[in-house]
């Protein structure tokens, strides 16, 4: 049998004096090689994409992190150009995705940028700047030019018992992650379950409290060591297993 696909919402990315829409290889790698899912990479326009004709084909959707961040004027806020960059392709693109990917019981995991266009999507705001805050620690990517070294494991965070994350992971209390971000969610949309945080509060996961299906987001990067991390891997598996088993529903 053929394997289950999944939408990835491209990111608009300049090269060369052209427009590309691009996502990051690690998502792309652990959707194959650990969640067994084929990828479909979907174009970012601000207007134009009919959401539920991608949907229709797909049985799954990852939404990614991105060097990019949801613009404040989606939750309410005037954008300062300290906010940015942005890229309202991919807001666009994202956004109506999730919430039609939730109101249709798709499987969704939502990744780093993707849990805070979660969080917006359903009414939630961000907060920019964390670091800056009195008592919140500097979450930002380490100025090292080896990726391996600026996405390295050394954080905890605490999972919530009895939470859905929990299960996916096989853990509660404490666990090691990767977690690289100068903003997060500040008020939580009312539909999404806070399901683990940083020692300063700082919100890591969250769960869809009303969801038909898998939607989970997380403020790490499960992506960049699922092969070889046991939670990274635990997570994608969960969401592997979760669009198979959408896929057998629907035939």
């Amino acid at each position: 049998m053929s394997k289950p696909i999944i939408a990835i919402p491209a990111d608009i990315r300049e090269l060369a004096g052209a427009q590309w829409h691009a996502t990051p290889t690690q998502y792309l790698s652990a959707a194959l090689r650990v969640a067994d899912v084929m990828s479909f990479i979907i174009p970012a326009f601000e207007d134009g994409n009919d959401t539920d004709a991608i949907l229709d084909r797909v049985d799954g959707l990852l939404v990614s992190g991105s060097a990019t961040n949801v613009h404040p004027s989606l939750y309410g806020l005037e954008a300062k150009e300290s906010d940015g960059p942005f890229d309202p392709a991919r807001d666009a693109t994202s956004l109506p995705l999730i919430r039609r990917a939730i109101e249709r019981g798709i499987p969704m995991l939502a990744i780093c940028r993707g849990i805070q266009e979660l969080n917006v999507a359903l009414g939630g705001t961000l907060a920019s700047e964390i670091q800056e805050q009195p008592g919140i620690w500097d979450h930002r990517k380490p100025d090292d030019a080896d990726r391996d070294v600026a996405y390295s494991i050394r954080q905890p965070v605490f999972v919530r018992e009895g939470s859905c994350i929990a299960q996916h992971l096989g853990v509660t209390g404490e666990v090691q992650i990767n977690s690289l971000h100068r903003q997060a969610i500040a008020e939580t949309a009312p539909r999404l379950q806070v399901e683990a945080t940083a020692e300063d509060g700082t919100i890591e996961a969250v769960s869809v409290i009303d969801a038909k299906g898998f939607a989970v987001g997380v403020q790490w990067h499960p992506e960049y060591w699922a092969e070889t991390d046991a939670p990274s891997r635990a997570l994608f598996e969960a969401f592997g297993k979760a669009v198979r088993e959408y896929r057998a529903s629907k035939a």
